[in-house]
């Protein structure tokens, strides 16, 4: 069974989307053991007694930087791609703290955005990047 499954209709985590099911799409990314995978492609034996952390998960009031800046640019349109592109964009921070464009750009690649945000999306990885935990975006630019 895939691990999008149970999140959604065991665990009732709803904030994990559908998209594809062949694992091309990004809408179901969620991070198992700290990484970005395809919840629609990953089984729930190789997710086995691994943290799993879901958009959910990510802040429990909305406060992750990610969170914050994606709302600040008015990143989403139809926001139905969101989700998987806040949980990859997450990854890639957490593995590169100050991304570059070309970076940014081959971290969100698998994740396909129908309405074409992705200039709003780097500038939204951009100036989470440049937050400290807690901080509002508003708070990051006058410590600079």
């Amino acid at each position: 069974m895939p691990l999008l499954w149970v999140l959604r209709d065991v665990l009732s985590l709803k904030g994990t989307k559908y998209g594809c099911g062949i694992g091309q799409c990004g809408a179901c990314t969620v991070h198992v053991r700290g990484r970005a995978v395809r919840s629609c492609q990953t089984t729930v034996a190789a997710a086995a007694g691994a943290p799993i952390t879901t958009i959910e998960g990510l802040s429990a009031d909305g406060s992750h930087p990610l969170q914050v800046t994606w709302q600040e640019i008015d990143v989403p349109q139809c926001g139905y791609c969101q989700a998987g592109q806040i949980m990859s964009a997450a990854a890639l921070l957490q593995a590169t703290p100050r991304p570059t464009n070309a970076q940014i750009d081959t971290a969100m690649n698998g994740n396909v955005c129908r309405c074409g945000t992705y200039l709003r999306i780097r500038e939204a990885i951009h100036k989470a990047a440049a937050m400290q935990p807690g901080q509002t975006p508003q708070t990051a630019r006058a410590s600079r």
